[in-house]
C-alpha cells in the first residue's frame, strides 16, 4: 500500500503535468488571439476526452483546442486571459465567419460539394 508521502508525490507530479498542459494551451490561445486581433472563448465538456476550448477571433476567425480535463481548460483560459462565454449562443456564434471550405464540409453531400471521407 502506498504511503502518504508517495501519494503526495504522485499528486504533485499530476498537478505539475496539468499545469504544463495548461501553459501549453494558454500559449496556443495567445497565438490565436494575436493572429486574429483578440479572441473570446467558450468551454464545453466532451466526456472522457476532456473539454473543448472554442475560440472566436475579433476578425471572425475561429478554432478549437482540446484539453484533457475541464479544469485544465479553465486554467489555460485563465492563464491566457481569455474572456469566456457561458454558452455558444446566437450573439457569440454570429461573430464566426465561415468560408467555402466550412460550407462544403458541413453540407458537402447535400449541396453537391465533396463528400466526407469514409471513416
Amino acid at each position: 500500500m502506498p504511503s502518504m508521502a508517495e501519494n503526495a508525490e504522485t499528486a504533485d507530479t499530476a498537478d505539475k503535468k496539468q499545469d504544463r498542459k495548461a501553459a501549453k494551451l494558454a500559449k496556443q490561445i495567445g497565438a490565436f488571439a494575436r493572429q486574429h486581433g483578440g479572441a473570446e472563448g467558450q468551454l464545453a465538456y466532451i466526456g472522457q476526452v476532456g473539454a473543448r476550448i472554442v475560440l472566436v477571433g475579433t476578425d471572425g476567425g475561429w478554432g478549437d483546442l482540446v484539453a484533457p480535463t475541464y479544469g485544465v481548460a479553465q486554467l489555460a483560459a485563465e492563464k491566457a486571459g481569455l474572456t469566456l462565454h457561458e454558452e455558444f449562443d446566437g450573439e457569440f456564434a454570429a461573430r464566426v465567419k465561415t468560408g467555402p471550405y466550412e460550407w462544403t464540409r458541413m453540407a458537402g453531400i447535400q449541396i453537391g460539394g465533396p463528400a466526407n471521407p469514409a471513416a
